[in-house]
């Protein structure tokens, strides 16, 4: 095997998530959320540039020359799949490598709260998944989409850059569209999807006006929408979505977010406490009639109000998902404090890390 065969199948022998190559450094992996070096001795640059193009596909290679920077899907039979940025820097070639696992497992292995499953059975809408880089996400979705092959005969369409879990048919007819190789845009793609007669639409991150614009029009249209944004909470999301609008457009899509959005799912990884991996914390607001009147208002401010007082409609806070698992010991103090959306809360615990 090459070396960055090995250093892949290292990689998920120890349970990592992502592997870090970088011409002039040592290779190192994430781990439980820390990066470790995993040889002392640094990556040559000619070395590296060496067996990264041997793994980049063809169709990759002019985007690398082009753009100095191209994002692909590799697999390692046997192993598990991978996500790869490759790029160019000041020393050289660098890649970063995460791993997917080979299925989409269930919302019941992952332990997803009851109102994910609920959501999952919207027939039209928007669904979004939000957090930072590495917080599950991909993973989150996957198992989302799995619920819905599962029960209802219909047409699934993701589109993603790049394709990262490879949904088997089950129930539902299945489409799996790479920005790149199979459509230039997650725009363009979105556009065509709306004349494929699609039951649910993935769309693997609302990155532009654009995207967003027709994803909210194709919920209102009668399909069920799920997207993910890289925003920490569900009223950053709501507001991230609405100021990539120009000002005088943000009260009309407010309104139509108040009547398509169905819910916001925010998440992050925390470190166990005295062990190793970590556990989410999950954040899920459901636009009940409450939420809707805000959203339709633009009372965001009020959002995190109507969300402690809507637990009997699934509805959690970050900062109450944190402090469930401090109390059930699950995390400690510190990490507590240091993913808490109000710190004030936990400052009693910042300098307790082993509480």
């Amino acid at each position: 095997m090459s070396v960055v065969g090995d250093l892949l199948r290292e990689v998920i022998e120890r349970d990592g998530s992502d592997l870090h190559l970088i011409a002039g450094d040592p290779p190192r992996m994430r781990l439980y959320g820390d990066l470790i070096t995993m040889r002392e001795e640094p990556l040559a640059q000619d070395a590296l540039r060496e067996a990264l193009s041997e793994i980049i596909p063809t169709s990759a290679t002019d985007t690398l020359a082009r753009n100095d920077q191209v994002d692909f899907a590799y697999a390692v039979e046997g192993l598990a799949r991978f996500r790869v940025n490759a790029f160019r820097h000041l020393g050289g070639m660098g890649a970063i490598m995460r791993s997917i696992p080979a299925e989409a497992q269930s919302l019941e292995e992952l332990r997803l709260p009851d109102v994910i499953g609920q959501l999952c059975k919207e027939s039209s809408g928007l669904i979004l998944v939000t957090g930072k880089t590495g917080s599950g996400k991909s993973t989150t979705l996957a198992a989302m989409v799995d619920d819905i092959n599962r029960r209802m005969k219909g047409h699934i369409l993701t589109i993603e850059d790049p394709i990262e879990f490879v949904h088997e048919r089950k129930n539902c007819l299945i489409s799996q569209r790479e920005i790149g190789l199979h459509s230039p845009s997650f725009a363009d793609a979105l556009h065509s999807a709306l004349r494929e007669d699609p039951d649910v639409i993935l769309v693997g991150e609302l990155r532009d006006l654009e995207t967003m614009s027709t994803a909210i029009t194709a919920a209102e249209m009668g399909i069920l929408v799920m997207g993910t944004l890289h925003t920490n909470g569900a009223i950053q999301t709501v507001d991230r979505i609405v100021n990539a609008f120009p000002s005088e457009k943000q009260s009309h899509v407010r309104t139509m977010l108040s009547t398509s959005l169905r819910g916001v799912i925010s998440q992050q990884l925390c470190k166990k406490k005295g062990a190793e991996g970590r556990v989410p914390a999950f954040e899920v607001m459901v636009n009940t009639a409450a939420v809707s009147n805000l959203l339709r208002q633009g009372k965001l401010d009020q959002i995190e109000s109507a969300m402690q007082a809507g637990a009997k409609a699934g509805m959690l806070t970050m900062d109450t998902a944190l402090q469930d698992l401090l109390d059930r010991r699950f995390i400690a103090g510190r990490e507590a404090y240091e993913k808490a959306i109000s710190k004030d809360r936990f400052r009693i615990y910042a300098d307790q890390p082993n509480r």
